[in-house]
């Protein structure tokens, strides 16, 4: 590269747009070639859409090439997408298949050195250095998020206390023992977490956290300052997908937490139309779509993630960030013919700061008529301090709110602190639908 790095990140992350295009069309050469030789039902979409690893000439022509979804990896279930052969693959992860089969996915020795590169560059941009100690409260097993974490933390040169998900008091007393400087960790939890040191009234300035990273579901600004006052840290966002990569594929830098920073040298993104495909300029609100540069053993070319964000210009790195994800097409909710999201309704609870950030989104219908009931707690020390008549002000409050800016109407159910169930070891689940399905 022509530009010098800056002090602590790869000269990469310094280039030009004209270096970090050029090594992104070499690559991306290289790896819709791979898995048009090596994935034979990848080779039937590009036959059958008239396309062929030699018609890619410049970046944009790979919008002339098909999509992968979940659909394709789940039809193709273990291993039919697989590049390498097993006995070149060093480990397997998968998702949780909680609908239908799991996504496996697979990782040569290279795969595997590469992901730890990614995550220590992930987590030397939000702030952790060589030396810190990190506790990885990522779930370990299956799951891309603990293991992953774990290669990368050591890669950086930092202590790495495994702890994985789960057993909240065990959680703090080690934070409170070890004096860890960062934790890896879900948002939803982190919180679970925080309360513990307020039920033990440890306050967040004697909390040894410096950084949280936090990733696996969706957050956003209101989440992130709850978050960052009750810990008393700066909380960066870490994105990625089991079918990417998993954790590692972008992070927020802790100088300018405004979105995360893909590391496109080794994932081209783009931002598409979520109804006819077509790729938008940047800037533009759409689907975000990856295809792999270096993958070997489970390329993925123009995988359609279904996360809705935007790309954004370099800020703190060279490389485009993408806008903070709040929202999935495929956890769009449809009340009375509204599209709701659950990030737009935790939007509205974060705005009232005598409301934490746990909540619960009931769905139900009487008669035609779709029926929202939206149940969240006050914040601790709020609990006992307002009267009944005050808590269905705020209820009240939270109702214009949301039918204000979302367009619904709703009943809001308030109740104390700790009265809703907590995630007690990875995401948070928001929505309970219970409406009879449509026949």
């Amino acid at each position: 590269m022509n530009q010098q790095a800056k002090p602590g990140l790869h000269a990469i992350e310094s280039a030009s747009r004209d270096e970090i295009s050029a090594l992104q069309l070499e690559r991306l050469k290289w790896s819709v070639r791979h898995t048009y030789d090596n994935v034979a039902p990848y080779r039937a979409k590009c036959e059958a859409q008239g396309v062929h690893p030699d018609d890619l000439k410049t970046l944009s022509d790979l919008s002339k090439f098909p999509f992968m979804t979940k659909i394709d990896l789940r039809d193709n279930y273990p291993f039919g997408l697989f590049a390498k052969p097993m006995k070149e693959v060093t480990r397997l992860h998968a998702s949780s298949g909680t609908t239908g089969k799991p996504v496996v996915v697979g990782y040569t020795r290279k795969d595997i050195d590469n992901w730890a590169d990614l995550i220590a560059r992930s987590l030397y941009a939000a702030g952790v250095r060589p030396g810190d100690m990190v506790q990885n409260s990522y779930g370990y097993g299956m799951f891309t998020g603990g293991v992953g974490a774990h290669y990368g933390i050591e890669r950086l040169g930092c202590t790495v206390v495994p702890m994985s998900g789960g057993q909240t008091e065990k959680q703090v007393s080690q934070i409170m023992d070890f004096k860890p400087d960062a934790i890896m960790v879900t948002p939803s939890y982190s919180l679970v977490i925080a309360e513990e040191f307020e039920r033990l009234g440890v306050s967040p300035e004697d909390i040894s956290l410096r950084v949280g990273v936090f990733g696996a579901e969706p957050w956003g600004e209101g989440m992130r300052g709850e978050i960052e006052r009750k810990l008393g840290i700066d909380a960066v966002d870490i994105y990625g997908l089991t079918e990417v990569m998993g954790p590692g594929v972008a992070c927020e830098c802790v100088e300018s937490k405004d979105g995360p920073v893909i590391w496109e040298d080794h994932f081209y993104p783009e931002i598409i139309d979520p109804e006819t495909g077509e790729v938008l300029p940047d800037g533009s609100e759409g689907e975000l779509v990856f295809t792999s540069l270096t993958k070997e053993a489970f390329p993925v070319i123009r995988y359609r993630t279904r996360d809705l964000t935007r790309l954004l210009a370099p800020s703190s790195r060279a490389f485009r960030r993408i806008g903070k994800i709040g929202a999935r097409t495929d956890d769009m909710l449809i009340v009375r013919g509204v599209n709701v999201f659950p990030s737009q309704v935790e939007e509205q609870i974060l705005r009232d700061k005598r409301l934490a950030g746990v909540y619960q989104i009931h769905l139900s219908r009487t008669g035609l008529m779709d029926d929202v009931e939206v149940h969240c707690e006050l914040q601790r020390e709020f609990t006992g301090r307002l009267t009944p008549q005050e808590v269905q002000l705020c209820a009240k409050e939270l109702q214009h709110h949301i039918k204000t800016h979302i367009g619904i109407s709703t009943k809001v159910v308030i109740v104390d602190a700790d009265q809703l169930p907590r995630t007690l070891t990875g995401k948070a689940r928001r929505v309970y639908d219970n409406r009879p399905k449509l026949v």
